[in-house]
């Protein structure tokens, strides 16, 4: 019998859009997302600038890129828009980086009901607003170092190939979301590569 210490069994990865102070766009990927109806419960790094643009403005787009895009997404994962980089990231081999979407080669677009930009070449893109945002409780094992995040979508936006024609559904056999399972990256088929944390 296992206990993993980190229970990343199998959910899909988002790109959380935020505005930083200055009004510059950043992008944070996270793998620990749900949804209900018109509510999305986002888990958020405290360290993170995400997080803090969050609950900041109040507003953010969940974009959920396809499988063929983790690259792109591993490109952000050891970078963080907040500067300085604390000591604890700093130590994990993350790195200050204000150009997500340069440094990631992804397009930013308008957004109709929030002002962070979409992520033109993510399938699915969600406009929200923050509801709540709440500390994880500590146990004797771990500290709360994260924050449990309620959203409340706007907005919807989905590619024209992943959907079926004249209507708002979702075409499932199109649609092919990027997961990530214990810090690799697989579609719905073979693996397709490894996160830098990776520890096999």
């Amino acid at each position: 019998m296992i206990a993993p210490r980190i229970l990343y069994f199998g959910t899909p990865v988002a790109l959380l859009s935020t505005l930083q102070e200055d009004g510059s766009p950043n992008l944070t990927p996270l793998s620990s997302a749900w949804a209900l109806d018109d509510r999305l419960v986002l888990g958020l790094g405290m360290l993170g600038q995400g997080l803090e643009n969050l609950r900041r403005t109040r507003e953010a787009v969940v974009n959920l890129p396809s499988a063929s895009l983790w690259p792109q997404v591993e490109r952000l994962a050891p970078t963080t828009g907040r500067f300085p980089v604390p000591d604890t990231k700093r130590a994990m081999g993350y790195q200050h980086e204000p150009r997500k979407f340069e440094r990631a080669g992804l397009t930013p677009l308008p957004s109709d009901t929030v002002s962070p930009p979409r992520v033109a070449e993510c399938p699915l893109q969600l406009e929200a607003v923050l509801l709540a945002a709440h500390i994880a409780t500590p146990t004797p094992e771990s500290s709360s170092d994260f924050v449990i995040a309620e959203l409340r979508v706007t907005r919807v936006h989905a590619h024209e190939h992943v959907t079926v024609p004249d209507t708002h559904h979702v075409d499932v056999t199109q649609w092919q979301p990027l997961l990530y399972v214990f810090r690799h990256y697989v579609g719905t088929g073979p693996g397709l590569g490894r996160n830098f944390r990776a520890e096999t």
